[in-house]
């Protein structure tokens, strides 16, 4: 089917619904995202063809005196309703028409896929939120100095030698940390690790938390190294900025050294990826009607995204 090119403000804005996979940069709350977002639309649709103004009632005078110059000057004034005018009434289109929801919380240091819900597409947003979904995070920690906050927006409290750290025994940790969260996902569920209804539980799916408050990595792993920088790969659910930081800093304590958390980017959420993400030098109107239709083609590819068969964890 030919794409045709459409000039009227009121049809694209009636197709404007869906899931907005938006690359939010480090240092930007997710709310300013939005308000930008938002605000490039409303401009979008105001520079395209409006509407005219309202016309009024026939049996209305225009100007009320009743005589014969009037009658020829109501004829001649085509019967506009001034106060329709966009300059009496405003733009056409304000960011409070446009109904957005977030999907994910990213935090203000952490960059990547940030997705909206847009006017329909907040139904499907809600659904996403629902499944808790796994997102994939690229962590980068920097050893040698530690922070207030484990970020790299605080003050340095302590300073550490981290020559004796390797790649195998940054490896070796990040393994024996995804063991111990595997196995404690499995004792949540009054499960033995080593029985026959473990293996069956395994064989379901993803086993996810019933709220969303407890954090879970399904796996991490060392993806680069350069001291004193080093890079984790995560999958996980559930998780947040700080808990993030905190566990390269938890990290670096077992590797006897400290480090704090230099960068946070999430790559991938669901089948989201960040290859698709519009980049800000793409936040105008035809860039986000094009990703939104993107995305539409991969809710189609995945139904699972929208429907799926959870398995909980048990409190």
């Amino acid at each position: 089917m030919a794409l045709t090119k459409v000039y009227d403000a009121a049809t694209v804005f009636k197709h404007l619904n869906g899931i907005l996979n938006v690359y939010k940069p480090a240092g930007v709350k997710a709310k300013q995202v939005r308000n930008a977002i938002l605000s490039n639309i409303c401009r979008g649709l105001n520079e395209m063809e409006q509407r005219e103004p309202r016309k009024l009632p026939r049996d209305r005078p225009l100007l009320g005196t009743g005589t014969a110059a009037d009658s020829v000057l109501y004829n001649i004034a085509n019967y506009e309703d001034l106060s329709d005018n966009v300059l009496a009434a405003g733009p056409r289109y304000m960011p409070r028409d446009i109904r957005c929801a977030t999907v994910s919380r990213l935090g203000d240091h952490t960059s990547g896929v940030l997705l909206f819900g847009i006017n329909k597409g907040i139904g499907q947003s809600g659904c996403i939120r629902r499944n808790q979904l796994v997102r994939v995070y690229h962590i980068t920690g920097c050893m040698g100095t530690a922070t207030e906050n484990h970020l790299p927006d605080s003050h340095i409290t302590v300073r550490s030698n981290y020559r004796h750290v390797s790649a195998d025994r940054i490896s070796g940790l990040a393994a024996s940390m995804q063991a111990s969260h595997q196995r404690k996902m499995f004792e949540l569920c009054g499960v033995d690790l080593q029985t026959q209804e473990a293996y069956e539980l395994a064989c379901k799916g993803l086993l996810r938390p019933s709220d969303d408050s407890q954090p879970v990595i399904y796996g991490i792993k060392l993806i680069r190294f350069e001291g004193p920088y080093f890079t984790l790969e995560l999958h996980g659910i559930n998780e947040t900025q700080e808990y993030l930081a905190a566990l390269v800093h938890d990290m670096a304590l077992e590797l006897r050294t400290v480090a704090h958390c230099s960068q946070i980017r999430c790559v991938r959420h669901a089948h989201f990826d960040v290859r698709d993400s519009l980049l800000r030098h793409g936040w105008h109107l035809p860039g986000i009607i094009k990703n939104l239709r993107q995305q539409r083609e991969i809710l189609r590819a995945h139904p699972e995204i929208l429907r799926q068969d959870r398995v909980e964890l048990h409190a």
